[in-house]
């Protein structure tokens, strides 16, 4: 407390703002506003942008993408030079500053399952998942037995000190939250990465939680939406169909729906792509994002085509 009361101290000081950092292992931020009872404000630090990754090295925006898409926006990776002196230091981030700081915060009883279920969700971001699903498959995969109200105690924590953040799901007609399952992302895709040892690059997934990362930066508050449509069968009969929208985000009265996609490689994929979109009536902005470096464009439904890098470069490019 003699700490808090120095602090608030300084506070009586017009010409000092105090700025209050550490480890998770003590502190996080929710510990500091209750501390000072309202008299602060958070301020929440990300990894860099794309957009911030990108001021700062220049060239080609694909090939920054690329490097971006491996090792993240830690900062001090940008002073890496090498690949090997990248991943050594993220990987150290990892187990020396997180895991052990989680470990001491929360005095986790079983490290082992905190390391498989990180594993888990660094396997399976922008999968559905909960915590009765992993407790199954760490029992059935790798034999270790452990009960769901652990997994999601582990889960509050690993959320709580900024690994991952979750994405619940949001019921775009009826406008509630189902309660689970939910997805998570990484809040560093290089992190991630060398988490699994740079095994699995799949694209599709590493470009999700890029935009997600995005969006949060830019300080919208992220859902996954589920929408029921109705189609025709081959029989002709009617039945009902529940899609998803990869993202449905929310900023004061602004509102928009978006798709991720690597690409629309086909009239197939395009519909498929497109059909959640098509499936919400209401008049908020869709859009739909692909990986490549084409110019914004409307079609005849009305929804925004952009290009990756338009999407992450340009703040502004949601309300083209």
């Amino acid at each position: 407390m003699h700490l808090y009361n120095v602090l608030n101290g300084l506070q009586r000081l017009r010409n000092v703002d105090i700025y209050v950092t550490g480890s998770n292992s003590k502190m996080l931020s929710k510990d500091v506003m209750t501390a000072f009872r309202g008299r602060g404000d958070s301020v929440e630090v990300h990894p860099l942008s794309f957009k911030e990754y990108y001021d700062y090295v220049g060239g080609d925006k694909a090939e920054a993408y690329e490097e971006y898409a491996l090792y993240g926006g830690m900062p001090l990776v940008l002073f890496r030079k090498t690949e090997d002196d990248k991943f050594k230091y993220l990987s150290s981030l990892f187990e020396e500053v997180y895991f052990k700081d989680i470990i001491e915060r929360y005095q986790i009883g079983l490290p082992e399952v905190l390391s498989e279920l990180t594993d888990d969700l660094c396997s399976s971001v922008g999968s559905l998942t909960n915590a009765t699903k992993i407790a199954n498959t760490l029992q059935t995969v790798k034999g270790i037995k452990v009960d769901s109200g652990t997994i999601a105690s582990y889960l509050t924590y690993l959320s709580e000190s900024f690994l991952f953040r979750q994405a619940k799901r949001y019921d775009v007609k009826g406008k509630k939250y189902f309660s689970y399952p939910s997805k998570y992302y990484c809040s560093d895709i290089g992190l991630r990465n060398v988490r699994l040892n740079l095994r699995q690059q799949e694209e599709t997934h590493i470009m999700e939680n890029i935009m997600y990362n995005e969006l949060i930066c830019r300080g919208y508050s992220v859902d996954v939406g589920v929408v029921d449509i109705f189609e025709t069968d081959a029989e002709g009969k009617r039945r009902k169909v529940s899609c998803e929208i990869d993202f449905v985000i929310n900023k004061g009265v602004k509102k928009y729906y978006i798709q991720s996609a690597l690409s629309l490689g086909n009239a197939q994929k395009e519909k498929s792509e497109l059909r959640p979109l098509l499936g919400v009536k209401d008049f908020f902005r869709k859009i739909i994002v692909t990986k490549s470096g084409m110019k914004p464009w409307f079609d005849e439904e009305g929804i925004l085509h952009l290009g990756l890098y338009e999407f992450l470069l340009n703040p502004a490019a949601l309300d083209l």
